[in-house]
């Protein structure tokens, strides 16, 4: 849920910061108020776009940030671990974000830096906005089999998967027939030069690090010589002469001599001095081995001057490596195998290809029978929400057609549709016929009280979205959104007394002016300033008795449903 929200210097807002709560809460207040912006700041930390009208006149930028406890086992997690954003499950969430009069948005998701679409990804997990208009979603067909899917996921996934394995497996084959069909003129003409590249390269007899191994043998064996006498030069100096390892033996021997005299200090001299001895004769001997070893081949010098030569020719026309000379052969070689073969490997092909279809079909065939059966307990859901929203004689089905013979999409052979008769005696039409303005907002909320249960986004906005019904439809939608703040945290814009009056927090928007700014607040209101709000919804401009008498009335006669509805 949202915990708390602050805003800075956004549109007329200079500063404002909201404590949210448990359950329905709706903000009211005169037009032209400033109540959207209080949804256009959700809307900036869910990632909506951002705009330089949205900085308050005068300041550099606007801030909002929201502080969100969501629950350890919410998908938002594991998104964010996708994205890399480090967060703990059982600490708040805190989304920041930021807009300068320069037009460049800044986000942040606890500290760390986020970019506007991984800010999205995010938000459209925790925050869903429905404004005025967002019918336009129900409206787009294209956008119901999704709905459908969703509704249905735990029986169509399982059987949506299975469809696209197949159905990624067919298109990949179907990309290799078309690529090995359009194969050209120009690349049978290719065929000539393939065939000499290949020759070239395996006649060289490649192997992998071999330009690197020769390199370091051609420079030891090209300066034998100088190894060869520094490497007896050391020899020399430390075994032989009177300074070498000769000293060092005596000079153990005297110390040997004397150590039984001072055996506490003079024992470990000794035999820290005898350890360098040893280690200095071991190493000598390393160096005699070593200058022994050195070879003096000039034949070997020169055939590794002339195969250096052959690799950098090769490396000049095929890759910067030998491993990327052998590559290249390999790829050739797999390009001339299926010239050389296509129609051998064709037919293959397009017998896997046959076969792959013959399963996508089958697969999307069973997922489309899932669907059936989940669109008809969806149309059954739909009906009784519209039937709590006094649409008893509405109509509703989940119609689903295929595409076409053999027209697949990643999503399945299904083009789904819902379809609505409002009326009786009206044939089932699509959506978008729907006239009423509040036929539409209590379709979309009937939608959104079954999207609620298993879309767990925390946070549902509706924005003014009771426009256009009145009477016993208003009362029907308050109820509705009063019992939908059971499954999430609900914020409602509202006109309507009778939305107002079942809220759990009342917040009301207001501007007031000093000098020559304009300044709009947020109140959160306690029972009494929650009756005055209720009785200017009820009579406008004046207040009076009878008018606070109906709103008091109004709360408790809210209070009582809302018990009813627990």
């Amino acid at each position: 849920m949202l915990l708390e929200m602050s805003i800075r210097h956004l549109a007329v807002i200079e500063y404002v910061q909201v404590h949210c709560k448990n359950g329905f809460h709706v903000l009211t207040g005169e037009t032209g108020a400033g109540k959207s912006i209080i949804i256009d700041a959700l809307s900036l930390i869910a990632g909506g776009r951002s705009s330089t009208d949205l900085v308050r006149y005068g300041s550099d930028k606007a801030t909002i940030e929201a502080l969100f406890h969501v629950g350890a086992d919410h998908p938002v997690w594991s998104v964010l671990s996708g994205l890399g954003i480090e967060a703990d499950a059982e600490e708040h969430l805190i989304i920041r974000r930021e807009i300068s009069a320069q037009g460049k948005s800044t986000s942040r998701v606890n500290g760390q830096l986020v970019n506007l679409a991984m800010l999205k990804e995010i938000g459209e997990r925790l925050v869903n906005i429905h404004g005025q208009h967002e019918h336009q979603s129900l409206f787009n067909i294209d956008e119901h089999i999704n709905w459908l899917d969703l509704f249905g996921e735990q029986h169509i996934l399982p059987a949506k998967k299975a469809y696209q394995a197949a159905y990624d497996e067919y298109q990949s084959i179907r990309r290799q027939v078309r690529e090995l069909q359009e194969t050209s003129k120009q690349a049978l003409q290719m065929m000539d030069l393939y065939r000499f590249q290949v020759e070239e390269i395996r006649s060289a007899k490649l192997k992998p690090g071999e330009d690197e191994s020769l390199t370091e043998e051609k420079r030891k064996l090209a300066n034998a010589e100088k190894l060869y006498q520094s490497a007896a030069d050391a020899y020399e100096l430390l075994y032989g002469g009177a300074k070498g390892l000769d000293a060092i033996r005596r000079a153990v021997q005297k110390l040997q001599d004397i150590a039984a005299l001072d055996a506490s200090k003079l024992g470990p001299m000794v035999e820290q001095v005898q350890n360098a001895y040893y280690q200095l004769e071991d190493a000598a001997y390393q160096v005699r081995d070593y200058r022994d070893e050195i070879e003096f081949n000039p034949s070997r010098l020169d055939f590794i001057e002339q195969r250096l030569d052959t690799i950098s020719s090769l490396r000049r026309k095929y890759g910067e490596s030998v491993t990327d000379i052998i590559a290249y052969v390999e790829k050739i070689e797999h390009e001339l195998d299926l010239i050389e073969n296509k129609d051998e490997k064709l037919g293959q092909l397009q017998k896997q290809e046959q076969d792959a279809l013959e399963r996508v079909l089958r697969l999307a065939a069973d997922l489309t029978s899932v669907r059936q059966q989940v669109a008809e307990r969806l149309a059954s859901e739909i009906v009784a929400e519209l039937r709590e929203l006094h649409m008893e004689r509405t109509q509703f089905r989940v119609q689903i057609d295929p595409l076409g013979e053999y027209k697949l999409t990643r999503d399945g052979a299904d083009q789904v549709e819902f379809l609505i008769s409002a009326n009786p005696g009206e044939p089932l039409r699509s959506l978008s016929k729907i006239a009423s303005g509040g036929e539409i907002s209590r379709v979309m909320l009937a939608l959104k009280s079954i999207f609620a249960r298993v879309d767990r986004i925390p946070v549902l906005v509706f924005d003014e979205v009771d426009t256009g019904v009145s009477g016993r439809a208003a009362q029907a939608i308050a109820e509705k959104m009063s019992k939908l703040s059971d499954s999430c945290q609900v914020f409602s814009i509202t006109h309507l007394p009778q939305v107002a009056c079942m809220a759990d927090v009342h917040y009301r928007i207001h501007k007031t002016t000093d000098g020559d700014r304009t300044y709009t607040n947020i109140d959160d209101l306690d029972e009494s300033e929650r009756i005055h709000e209720l009785a200017r919804m009820l009579g406008g401009v004046e207040v009076t008795d009878k008018t606070l008498q109906h709103a008091q009335e109004m709360i408790l006669l809210a209070n009582d449903k809302k018990a009813q509805l627990a």
